[in-house]
């Protein structure tokens, strides 16, 4: 038995230990609570604003004497502010500072949303202490669920401690993330909207400093929509993106009795349900159905068809590795644009000492901006009555004349084509955009390094006819002065050709503007297909074999894989979203045009990127395999092939590794996987009919979607 010194030497130990912080999450919740920057703090702890960051994301810890004031700082914090849920400490805390405004709401309320482009969401301020927490009853489980490898855990956050959404059954569960399950008593919509903000713990922190918390997601199962008076499906409108309840539905009538608004899109199959902001706190919920094909098919392949607990699973990965859903993966990809390059930050008026909001630098901004005239859609206001000609920045598709086939060609076995993961996404990366309104030049110099649109004849430029030409999505060579996005202009130059402008719209303020969108995509698709199986230490052969069977290995996250490679396509494609309904009229504003991010010029940049990215590899390939592609359409390329895998014709080094500048195989963003195999007397049968066999060389009569 222990004697009372032993004991007393045991104790003393634990005392002399190094005093214990928190969690990265709650030091920074703390922080948020007091209303104290990032860079007062460390005004205060006499270190580097970086330093604070590194303190709260978890990736350092403060050495001695720097510890013992931070614990002692972030113990008066939490006497002060506890977590959500958890009792007062009794001690008294060091007076409050003034609290210092982070982020700022535009608009204040989501009544101004429109039906194609929500706005972003309001931050969530901590709840009150709810009357009745939310009761866990039981892990979900579900015997569909395969195994899979699970990924590092982010740190909780104590505001949000049942994750970013639920999915509500019809007997009252609502499963969450991680395997939770709440008792949801609700009966109505209203009851389901009050308890999803008081007693729910549902919701999921900025992505952003100057961001907005994400507002907390319902999904309704067909029983749980029936069992809230809702229809099991809505009839009766051709597009999928026009059904709504009529505005006398008695659930509608219920939602308005209860003091509670639709945006301006009604109660769809996303439908967002708030009130008018009190203070920085905006209650808001969205609700997605089902049943009403919230989830699309094509970008959620399965997931309706699932268990609760599954669908909870697929949205609650994308919802940790993308953001929480929106609406469709469209809507998500450009609300992730603006989450994470908020427009507005908090500054100081000097005149008055207060905070109040201003332009976050590297940002769209808050007000929308027209393009140039040859920017634009046809449809637009600034297009009437222009007759300049029109940016036909788009992907490649092209098939290659038939008579400029050998025999040599014909008579290989194979056609393979190969497919470039998330092309525009890897176009995207450190990407110089406009950020400001266009300016109009005569004859400019070409610089590029200036993002903009340039009328340039490049009508002269020789190149293979075997190759598409680059400067056109047809792959025809253009016939005469044209506009064209810098990189176009650029690659010409690259190709060594002299490139004279006729006339410009340029932009004088420029960034990456989608530097972090691609950061947290790629990341989120790499860190996807390694859960699948597919890393990238890999050996190409390993990697076609990976592949193969990556979606057997796990129906869930093949499906979070297929949604994050739907939101790159759809979100770069909403930048330039067109007119939606029989009634609009050309020249008129359409709803879409008054969001800071209808950008077609960006758009045009990504997509200019990815051709000319394309076309390199392309010539490369020519000049190290003495190989010319068959067909290209958007990202996917078809090759003739004397075997049927890309390994038998791809170019490799003497030592096996594969050759720069043509395509290389691979898991990340901008490097080939197998697309599929036909017989090569297939793939000409279709080019003499004028189809274009990249478009069906998956077989099932696949077609490629091109992103808008």
């Amino acid at each position: 038995m222990a004697s009372q010194e032993d004991l007393f030497a045991a104790v003393d130990a634990l005392l002399e230990e190094e005093p214990q912080l928190p969690p990265p999450a709650e030091r920074a919740r703390l922080r948020e609570a007091a209303g104290i920057t990032q860079a007062r703090l460390a005004a205060a702890l006499k270190t580097s604003v970086q330093s604070v960051k590194n303190y709260e994301n978890g990736r350092s810890e403060p050495k001695s004497p720097r510890l013992e004031a931070y614990q002692r700082l972030l113990n008066g914090w939490a006497a002060k502010f506890p977590a959500p849920g958890a009792a007062p400490a009794p001690t008294p805390a060091a007076p409050q500072a003034a609290p210092v405004p982070e982020t700022f709401t535009r608009p204040a309320t989501p009544e101004a949303e429109v039906q194609t482009a929500p706005a972003p969401a309001a931050e969530t301020a901590p709840e009150p202490e709810p009357e009745r927490p939310a009761t866990s009853r039981r892990p979900a489980t579900s015997a569909r669920r395969p195994a899979a490898k699970k990924a590092a855990k982010p740190a909780v956050d104590p505001r949000f401690p049942h994750g970013p959404l639920a999915v509500l059954d019809g007997d009252g569960s609502a499963y969450g993330t991680d395997g939770i399950v709440l008792d949801c008593p609700a009966r109505t919509v209203p009851e389901l909207v009050e308890w999803t903000l008081r007693e729910s713990g549902l919701g999921a922190a900025k992505l952003n400093r100057y961001g907005k918390d994400a507002d907390p997601l319902i999904v309704l199962t067909a029983a749980a929509a029936v069992k809230l008076g809702l229809p099991e499906r809505l009839e009766g409108h051709e597009q999928r993106r026009s059904l709504r309840l009529p505005a006398d539905h008695p659930v509608v009538k219920q939602i308005i009795k209860a003091k509670w608004q639709l945006t301006q899109r009604g109660f769809g199959p996303w439908a967002r349900i708030y009130r008018k902001a009190q203070g920085r706190d905006r209650q808001c919920v969205q609700l997605a159905i089902l049943s009403w094909d919230a989830l699309d098919e094509r970008a959620w392949p399965g997931v309706a068809d699932m268990e609760p607990a599954d669908v909870a699973r697929v949205l609650g990965v994308y919802a940790q590795r993308v953001i929480t859903p929106r609406g469709s993966t469209a809507v998500s990809g450009l609300e992730l644009m603006t989450a994470l390059r908020p427009p507005t930050r908090a500054v100081r008026d000097e005149a008055t000492g207060n905070w109040v909001p201003g332009h976050n630098p590297g940002s769209l901004g808050t007000e929308p901006m027209d393009p140039a005239p040859p920017e634009a859609r046809p449809e637009h206001p600034v297009a009437q009555g222009w007759t300049g000609g029109f940016l036909n920045e788009e992907a490649y598709q092209w098939v290659r004349p038939v008579d400029l086939l050998t025999n040599e060609e014909c008579l290989l076995p194979w056609a393979v084509g190969l497919d470039l993961n998330t092309a525009f996404l890897a176009a995207a990366a450190r990407l110089t955009v406009g950020l400001s309104a266009p300016d109009h030049f005569r004859a400019p110099q070409f610089n590029p390094k200036i993002p903009g649109s340039w009328l340039v004849d490049l009508s002269h430029v020789e190149l293979d006819p075997r190759l598409p030409s680059p400067f056109t999505p047809t792959g025809e060579r253009p016939t005469g002065p044209a506009w064209y996005q810098t990189h176009t202009v650029a690659y010409a130059q690259e190709l060594g050709h002299n490139v004279a402008p006729i006339e410009a719209y340029l932009r004088r303020e420029t960034g990456a503007y989608l530097d972090p969108w691609h950061d947290r995509l790629k990341t989120a698709y790499v860190d996807t297909l390694a859960d699948l199986g597919v890393t990238k230490g890999l050996s190409d052969t390993e990697f076609l074999a990976a592949m193969e069977r990556h979606k057997e290995a796990d129906p869930a996250l093949a499906a979070v894989l297929a949604a994050i490679k739907a939101t790159v396509k759809g979100g770069i494609g909403k930048l330039r979203e067109g007119p939606q309904g029989k009634h609009y009229k050309e020249g008129e504003r359409w709803p879409a045009l008054e969001r800071p991010t209808w950008r077609p010029d960006i758009r045009a940049a990504v997509i200019s990127k990815a051709r000319v990215n394309m076309h390199r590899k392309l010539l490369k390939m020519a000049d190290m395999t003495g190989l010319y592609p068959l067909a290209v359409l958007s990202d996917c390329v078809v090759y003739p092939s004397p075997g049927d895998s890309p390994l038998d014709f791809l170019p490799y080094a003497a030592s096996g590794k594969p050759q720069p500048g043509g395509f290389r195989l691979g898991p990340t963003p901008g490097l080939a996987k197998l697309e599929g195999v036909q017989e090569m007397a297939w793939a000409v049968d279709l080019m003499e009919q004028g189809l274009n066999p990249a478009r069906h060389i998956k077989g099932g009569d696949a077609v490629l979607d091109e992103g808008e």
